[in-house]
């Protein structure tokens, strides 16, 4: 059976799902026996425990062997919450944070600037409004211009959430 990332975010979508917990990405690094299969779990509203971690890689370890859901020799299984600095890359992700601090990379230059960081004010499943005001430095905003500045949701490169203390 070859490798299929689908495969494993299914399974561990369905044991998150089976735990009141939400997959939030499936990530595979490294080849051989150096592999690494990363998987990133929250809970709302108060985020997951080291507890939630052990117990949903303990469900999600057996189901991968029992299913051999990852040949080709030993893994090394990381089971661990996205982050307060957690990755966006899903349509869902954007509109569940919107209100929140973000830094957003696109794809090409965007009035000379390919990143960005500011409020993300809108997404309406096409494009994404930040407002580059109000960020934490204001030395920031105005290298990026300052205003809010609408990224289309194809263009982007990379996009995370700035933590707020």
């Amino acid at each position: 059976m070859a490798f299929s990332l689908d495969h494993v975010r299914e399974i561990a979508e369905r044991v998150a799902g089976s735990s009141g917990l939400i997959l939030w990405d499936v990530e595979i690094k490294g080849s051989g026996a150096t592999r690494t299969l990363r998987v990133f779990i929250d809970r709302r509203p108060d985020g997951v425990t080291h507890e939630d971690c052990a117990k949903f890689s303990r469900e999600v370890a057996t189901i991968f062997d029992v299913e051999d859901a990852v040949p080709g020799g030993p893994y090394v299984l990381e089971v661990s919450s996205p982050g307060l600095d957690r990755r966006l890359f899903k349509p869902e992700h954007f509109t569940e944070f919107v209100g929140s601090l973000v830094k957003v990379t696109t794809r090409a230059a965007i009035n000379g600037v390919r990143t960005f960081e500011g409020r993300l004010k809108s997404f309406d499943g096409q494009q994404l409004t930040v407002d580059l005001d109000e960020v934490g430095s204001r030395k920031k905003a105005k290298a990026q211009g300052g205003g809010t500045i609408t990224i289309p949701y194809a263009e982007l490169e990379k996009a995370n959430l700035v933590p707020e203390f």
